[in-house]
């Protein structure tokens, strides 16, 4: 069995003391999940090596987005304020991420997106939960297309949003399907990522309801997620919130998101018990 298989027992990010209490309905699958756990431990989802979900190495290594931030997109700055220049479009009322995209952080994502460690999303999913303040009526994602779902296996946002739908109470429901393969969109400056995405979505299934959440597992210019929200938006939502695993910020991150004082690690840090 590979390693990090949807068949696999979640392991959040988030670490919460408990007991595991055996019924008799449920006796079997909590056998078949211990065993699982002895004979394919789950590694370090950075290095894949050593502690999950992160080991001490790479634990030393996280980017996280602590306060201050900027109200609206959730950066981190040296002092509180309503918007930034890294702020997306206008469509996106408001963005959270509890990571930043650097080290460990994109090494996980990309053995989350290109590696196949499914288990990874619910690890990320628990973090994105935690720093959410959007209220929502429903969680959706921004769709790969059809031909890249097909090569990768599977859709690494909806994986996402499905984990964190169950941490928040929420629905997690697809509103929106992609019309184009779009190239990749890394070495684009946010003007062409805009242009690039213009018409890359449209409306799926029923309407939406009026506050959707939008999941994804990076926010970079917010060029994809912002037509994204404007296409849901024409579809009946009025609010559109955006909560990505990870934030690619540019210029200088204040020094304390490399630190380990901050009392909210205690939430999603392996080992470190909630206060």
């Amino acid at each position: 069995m590979r390693r990090g298989s949807t068949l696999r027992r979640p392991c959040p990010l988030v670490t919460e003391p408990h007991r595991v209490h055996v019924s008799a309905p449920v006796y079997g699958p909590v056998v078949s999940s211990l065993l699982l756990d002895l004979l394919f431990p789950l590694r370090c989802a950075s290095c894949g090596s050593g502690a999950w979900p992160f080991c001490p190495d790479c634990v030393g290594r996280l980017g996280v987005v602590t306060p201050p931030l900027c109200d609206r997109c959730g950066r981190p700055v040296e002092e509180a304020t309503l918007r930034c220049r890294d702020c997306p479009p206008p469509s996106i009322e408001s963005a959270r991420s509890p990571l930043l995209y650097a080290g460990p952080v994109r090494a996980a994502l990309h053995r989350l997106k290109f590696g196949g460690w499914q288990v990874v999303a619910e690890a990320f999913g628990a973090a994105m939960a935690t720093v959410n303040a959007f209220e929502a009526e429903v969680v959706t994602w921004v769709p790969l297309s059809p031909a890249r779902r097909a090569r990768r296996g599977f859709d690494q946002a909806r994986a996402l949003a499905m984990a964190v739908g169950s941490r928040l109470a929420l629905p997690a429901r697809q509103l929106l399907e992609r019309t184009a393969d779009t190239p990749p969109q890394a070495r684009r400056s946010g003007g062409e990522r805009r242009r690039a995405m213009r018409g890359a979505f449209r409306p799926a299934g029923r309407g939406p309801p009026a506050k959707v959440l939008l999941v994804d597992d990076v926010l970079t210019t917010g060029a994809t997620a912002a037509e994204c929200a404007a296409v849901l938006v024409s579809a009946g939502a009025a609010h559109v919130g955006v909560l990505t695993a990870a934030r690619a910020v540019s210029g200088p991150v204040p020094a304390r998101c490399y630190s380990r004082d901050d009392s909210r690690l205690s939430l999603w840090l392996p080992g470190d018990r909630p206060r």
